[in-house]
């Protein structure tokens, strides 16, 4: 088993999610999506899976709208710190 192949935080997709729905890479460079994309991460403890369809049929609804609410939440603010601190970004 390699853990790097098998096993991902689930809270990744949704990041990814948000950031794509928001249509960021349209306006914003990679450093600066990998930038926001360490920032929201690290304000949502991680959640582990080995298959998102896990999450799907055994999460409830509750939770999985919780964590996308976290998601948007700590993307919202990764934006806020990176726009108002220019000197961080890369």
């Amino acid at each position: 088993m390699k853990l790097d192949d098998d096993v991902h935080n689930y809270y990744e997709h949704l990041v990814l999610e948000q950031i794509e729905r928001l249509e960021l890479s349209k306006t914003k460079t990679e450093d600066y999506l990998a930038d926001l994309c360490c920032l929201a991460l690290n304000q949502i403890p991680p959640r582990y899976i080995r298959f998102d369809v896990d999450m799907s049929f055994y999460l409830p609804q509750s939770e999985k709208q919780q964590m996308e609410m976290n998601a948007i939440n700590a993307v919202k603010h990764a934006i806020g710190y990176l726009d108002n601190n220019p000197k961080t970004q890369t």
